[in-house]
């Protein structure tokens, strides 16, 4: 078994614009003599690599703590597009993940420089996917998003935000991508990783 993390390091990582950089404060450090290392920090919920749940762009819908666990975990697909993600390649990315593992079409990951379209959005909501993960800091267009997320979060679609898929094949995988338990909130962190199925 192979794994891949495929998480931005947080201090250093991509942020949507207009959300604060994650900042680190060294509260205590050995050197200084004291008895051991600490560190604080302070974040928005969706930098780096993060989940989005409906509570995000819906007012009342389900928050972190609320979303079962099983959104984040388990067996996706890994399909690579580069541009705008329409309707007719939203159902060929589907069709070759069901070809591939019907268990991996309930989780779709793109890798490249892609942008899901609306009409894209309609297609996996229709689909019933559990989880949908891009490389970019948003699903959809970063100057219009709210459509988009109104559509797959409203079809109660998981949003894997801002992954790094730049050493994983096209493939079916095992995907831990589990958020910390922010109760209350409409995303939160995670640390993303991708498992092969050898065996």
């Amino acid at each position: 078994m192979k794994l891949y993390d495929i998480s931005q390091e947080v201090f250093g990582c991509n942020v949507f614009p207009g959300d604060p950089q994650p900042v680190r404060e060294v509260k205590m450090q050995i050197s200084d003599g004291e008895i051991c290392n600490l560190t604080a920090f302070s974040m928005c919920a969706h930098n780096g690599t993060h989940v989005d749940v409906p509570y995000h762009f819906i007012d009342g819908g389900k928050t972190i703590d609320q979303v079962d666990l099983d959104r984040f975990v388990g067996y996706c697909y890994v399909a690579e597009h580069a541009g705008n993600v329409t309707a007719e390649d939203a159902e060929r990315i589907i069709r070759n993940a069901e070809s591939a593992d019907k268990r991996a079409a309930e989780r779709i990951l793109v890798k490249g420089k892609a942008t899901v379209t609306h009409d894209a959005a309609k297609v996996f909501a229709a689909h019933g996917i559990k989880l949908f993960g891009n490389e970019s800091q948003t699903v959809g267009p970063e100057d219009a998003p709210k459509d988009v997320h109104l559509t797959m979060l409203g079809a109660e679609i998981v949003l894997l935000e801002g992954i790094s898929l730049g050493e994983v094949p096209e493939g079916v995988y095992l995907l831990n991508a589990a958020p910390i338990n922010l109760g209350g909130s409409d995303g939160a962190p995670c640390r993303a990783i991708l498992m092969t199925l050898d065996e």
